[in-house]
């Protein structure tokens, strides 16, 4: 299981909130969706499902969250084992982040992939094997 880049929340998130003033971010996240060779963890899955229906202006409602991610079930997916979470630590520990940002490159690694496209990352920064890149670092306003 292997993929070119590694999709972040945020992104997802972006690409189905209808709030004003991100459609700009929308455009960039559906065009990453659409054109790049992703994988997804299942933190990312989790974290976007909590976030859209409850943190969002206009959340979704579940069913309507189930439906945006199915459409990624094909798509290769870090599961969160053991060795994902004592990964996730050492990365923290080693990169001095969060747990959640050392897991999230840990499954970057676990997928091969050299690109983790995020906006909770400094523009990029590197992680070991992983380049940060903010898809949204010129868009302005929002």
């Amino acid at each position: 299981m292997t993929a070119d880049c590694l999709i972040d929340t945020n992104v997802l998130v972006y690409a189905v909130d209808a709030s004003p003033g991100y459609s700009s971010k929308k455009q960039i996240a559906m065009q990453l969706i659409e054109t790049t060779d992703f994988g997804l963890s299942a933190q990312v899955f989790q974290e976007f499902y909590v976030t859209v229906t409850g943190k969002l202006r206009v959340p979704l409602s579940p069913e309507r969250a189930m439906q945006f991610l199915d459409r990624f079930h094909a798509f290769p997916m870090v599961m969160t084992d053991f060795g994902l979470i004592t990964e996730g630590i050492r990365n923290s520990i080693k990169f001095q982040t969060s747990y959640w940002d050392g897991a999230i490159i840990a499954a970057a690694e676990r997928l091969r992939a050299k690109t983790l496209y995020s906006e909770d990352f400094s523009h990029g920064q590197r992680y070991g094997s992983v380049r940060m890149v903010n898809p949204f670092i010129s868009t302005s306003g929002s």
